[in-house]
């Protein structure tokens, strides 16, 4: 297939005040090929945004190039349009007024313009809700309305930066499949699309090509087609096979090094990561212990096959596999070839109290988490044992962006409040230690 646009050793940084800069990317190349649906598949805040940006052409890469139909890319792309994550809708603009505002700066004959609007909402099947406004609409019609007015622009690559992601299990799911059957159907005016997702079976669902992305910095480590036509069958054998594939590459540890092996000490560079780069998903404490207590419990006895644990759970594995990370960044479970396993340190939690299930939290909070371990060491410190949180909000939007930053403190706070570590005050937005203000 011939190559629409083709990214050739991206690299970006972060800039920041300090003289280490963050890499969000380093040395990605692919191409994206005309009549094929790719995905990027990588966990939140592994930099699929900031690439996305780049390949739009809104955002230069520090080195590297990008090329559109073999020319490179100078600026903002009109051939490409995006949809995220959030509608984004303006509230005081009319549905049919929404979808029309790309038009309106090209400077088209009205007629043309409205020809254009028509097709795009008749496409998403938003006949009827043409004078409605945001306020009116649910966050699934509002997410429709977005593909809306990116496809009423007619471009030849749609950029898709996890779009299902806020949106209800059915009402996500409806959208995909609406959306998989018009580019069968051929009623897309487009030549490629670019799914962004952190879900494994959205990606396999929906795409032909998946390239996987590590964090930290950003970069491809595999490429893996899909073999099944449309449209797929989530309960198919084959298809649950091919996903505890992807889990089993996802979720594979690093190789151990051997204590004769030479190990060379950290040295300061570029690729050094910022002391709060960690993004928290939004997951109450709660359901980690749950998590924990299940997998002791028979017949699993502190192991299982993310897949069969998912099954057993009703959940979705891309639902569970943020449990299962976050688990283990708190060295409560480990992570490997698919399979999730309890460590010595979350056996010892399960059997615990709850004074020392509280203990054992507080620990792994503090060794682990950078971003709580300094909350709570500067409440010690100042002998009015408060703090305010936009200190440490600021801080983390150094590596991040302000909506990850303030999903990571709400998530950090939560548990932080399991372990009795510190306490927040929404109203004066500070940090202080219990029963001190």
């Amino acid at each position: 297939m011939k190559s629409l646009l083709s990214l050739r050793e991206c690299r970006q940084t972060y800039l920041k005040e300090s003289s280490t800069d963050l890499v969000v990317l380093d040395h990605v190349s692919f191409d994206v090929r005309t009549g094929e649906i790719l995905g990027l598949l990588g966990r939140s805040g592994s930099g699929k945004s900031s690439l996305l940006r780049i390949m739009a052409g809104l955002t230069p890469p520090m080195s590297g190039q990008v090329f559109w139909q073999g020319a490179p890319v100078t600026g903002p792309l009109d051939g490409v349009a995006t949809v995220f994550q959030s509608g984004a809708l303006f509230p005081w603009l009319t549905l049919r007024q929404n979808v029309a505002l790309g038009l309106e700066m090209r400077r088209l004959p009205r007629a043309e313009r409205e020809a254009m609007t028509d097709a795009a909402i008749e496409v998403m099947g938003l006949e009827g809700y043409e004078n409605a406004y945001p306020k009116e609409l649910s966050e699934a019609l509002s997410q429709r309305v977005s593909f809306a007015r990116a496809l009423a622009l007619q471009p030849s690559l749609l950029l898709l930066d996890e779009p299902f992601s806020a949106l209800d299990v059915l009402s996500a799911e409806n959208l995909r499949t609406d959306l998989i059957e018009l580019w069968d159907e051929k009623r897309l005016p487009l030549k490629a699309m670019l799914l962004a997702t952190h879900g494994i079976e959205e990606a396999v669902l929906m795409c032909d090509r998946i390239l996987i992305f590590s964090s930290s910095p950003g970069r491809v480590t595999h490429e893996i087609a899909v073999p099944f036509p449309h449209p797929r069958n989530r309960d198919d054998e084959d298809f649950r096979r091919f996903v505890d594939q992807i889990y089993a590459l996802m979720t594979r540890r690093a190789p151990i090094v051997s204590e004769a092996d030479p190990v060379q000490p950290p040295v300061a560079s570029a690729t050094a990561l910022p002391p709060f780069s960690i993004v928290l998903p939004d997951l109450a404490v709660e359901v980690l212990v749950g998590l924990m207590e299940v997998l002791e419990s028979e017949p699993l006895s502190g192991r299982a096959d993310l897949p069969e644990l998912a099954q057993r759970l009703q959940m979705t594995l891309d639902d569970l596999l943020p449990l299962g990370e976050s688990l283990q960044l708190l060295d409560l479970a480990e992570l490997e070839d698919g399979d999730i396993l309890l460590t010595p340190d979350g056996q010892a939690f399960v059997e615990g109290d709850s004074d020392t299930r509280k203990d054992l939290m507080r620990k792994a909070l503090l060794h682990h988490l950078p971003l709580l371990r300094s909350i709570r060491s500067t409440l010690d410190e100042r002998s009015s044992h408060t703090v305010d949180a936009a200190r440490f909000r600021k801080a983390m939007e150094e590596s991040m962006s302000p909506d990850y930053a303030r999903q990571t403190l709400t998530t950090a706070i939560g548990w932080a409040r399991y372990a009795e570590l510190f306490d927040y005050d929404e109203e004066s937005d500070r940090f202080h230690l219990e029963n001190e203000e």
